[in-house]
């Protein structure tokens, strides 16, 4: 019924009409997907994915002290592209490990703020994926592989390329001129657009010229409106300086964004798992990454406050996903194997989170809450207070046989849980089901 309405609605170049869009509800439904910057920054695969930049333009010390010890004087940062040469990239490897990580959706970086796209376009002569480095179509790959294991394929693209001419001329005409929106951005969004059919577009690179300069109310009516993914299609909420948790469907705000309170808009979360970089980083130590309790932890609290929660990776330039990377992953597979109904398809509860005896969120999917623990009881007694029991009310610890002992704490609500020996699990987390509470 809401596809037929979307169907049926005509959307106008405007953020009021555009706003009005409801979200396709695989998106919220689906919770969890993967992030993957992949690119030529991948290659030097130092410093972060912004290499190019801080070398060139900040003149990062550790960046420039970096290509003086490994790089020849003169060596540009376009001569990495042919070592972005992918040679063990297996897409149906990669979707195997998004698959069995649990995730419902994947989002490939088609295009960075480099301006290297990952798929032959025709407006990025010479800087893509086709004509040098791989020489494969890394977009029609990857997105093969992920819909054959019945994932939803995303493509991220930055609107911004830092040393693109066209788009150097339109900024220092204050973006009055509008050069490399019409002959590279939307020509290649387009093109991107019909030719993979992504069901999510990770827009970004928009903060330094309006929505207007980037015509983006009129590229999203059209995709809205005409697309072939049209139906289907979600989209974030960077399409211009300001316009960031304010339009857009769902609302990214800032990368690693965390809402004090449940929102009243859907949002999302990236995080990465290597906290100082999105792209690989060859000198990356176990200690910069998150761990699998933390990330588990961060999964709960963003599904709690109604948020989907996007994880990223970096592979490596030559197709490989750190054995690091692919150990997180699988963890939150078994993870959710075990209490994936308590994340996926649920809504936020009238109370998101309690810390009676032990930090508590909470999710619901119909008359069920789920109280999950992210730390372990001290006492084998669990205390809850915001749950309001009936006579009926059946209690019962995901992954573990049989209902659990429970007594009301008084007439107003709450309950005290008698816990069997919570099973020894990686993630330190634990899902505690309520049949038939209020």
């Amino acid at each position: 019924a809401v596809l037929a309405a979307q169907a049926a609605a005509r959307y106008t170049p405007d953020w009021a009409s555009l706003d009005s869009r409801p979200l396709p509800t695989w998106y919220d439904e689906s919770k969890f997907g993967i992030f993957i910057h992949w690119g030529v920054f991948s290659v030097p695969a130092f410093h972060n994915e912004w290499f190019w930049y801080e070398w060139k333009s900040r003149q990062k010390q550790d960046c420039v002290d970096f290509m003086k010890s490994n790089y020849p004087p003169g060596f540009t940062y376009p001569e990495f592209a042919p070592d972005f040469h992918t040679s063990f990239f297996n897409p149906g490897d990669w979707a195997d490990i998004f698959k069995a990580s649990g995730a419902k959706y994947v989002v490939l970086t088609a295009k960075h703020h480099e301006g290297f796209t990952n798929w032959g376009s025709p407006f990025s002569w010479n800087w893509n994926s086709v004509d040098t480095g791989p020489h494969r179509d890394l977009v029609a790959e990857l997105g093969e592989a992920v819909r054959s294991r019945s994932l939803h394929f995303g493509l991220y693209h930055s609107l911004f390329e830092w040393y693109n001419q066209l788009y150097l001329a339109d900024k220092k005409n204050g973006f009055k001129t509008q050069e490399f929106v019409a002959h590279k951005v939307l020509p290649e969004l387009y093109n991107m657009v019909v030719k993979y059919k992504p069901e999510l577009i990770w827009s970004d690179g928009e903060w330094e010229a309006p929505d207007t300069y980037w015509n983006s109310t009129q590229f999203l009516a059209w995709l809205y409106n005409d697309s072939p993914v049209n139906a289907t299609v979600v989209t974030n909420d960077r399409w211009g300086a300001g316009i960031r948790c304010k339009h857009g469907g769902y609302y990214n705000c800032d990368d690693e964004y965390t809402p004090g309170q449940l929102p009243k808009h859907k949002w999302e979360k990236c995080q990465t798992v290597d906290q100082y970089s999105w792209g690989y980083r060859r000198n990356m130590k176990a200690f910069d990454l998150m761990d699998l309790p933390s990330i588990i932890k961060d999964l709960v609290k963003t599904v709690a406050l109604g948020g989907n929660y996007l994880l990223n990776i970096g592979p490596t330039a030559d197709g490989m996903i750190p054995v690091v990377f692919e150990e997180r992953l699988r963890g939150i597979g078994a993870w959710l194997s075990v209490n994936g109904e308590a994340i996926y398809a649920t809504r936020p509860w009238r109370i998101q989170n309690e810390t009676a005896n032990v930090p508590v969120w909470y999710t619901s999917k119909g008359s069920t809450v789920y109280a999950i623990l992210t730390a372990r009881p001290s006492i084998p007694v669990l205390e809850l207070l915001q749950p309001v029991t009936a006579s009926t009310t059946q209690v019962t610890l995901l992954g573990h046989q049989g209902p659990l002992s429970w007594s009301p704490i008084d007439k107003a609500g709450g309950l005290f849980v008698l816990l069997p020996e919570l099973p020894q699990s990686p993630s330190q987390v634990w899902t505690i089901k309520l049949d038939g509470v209020k």
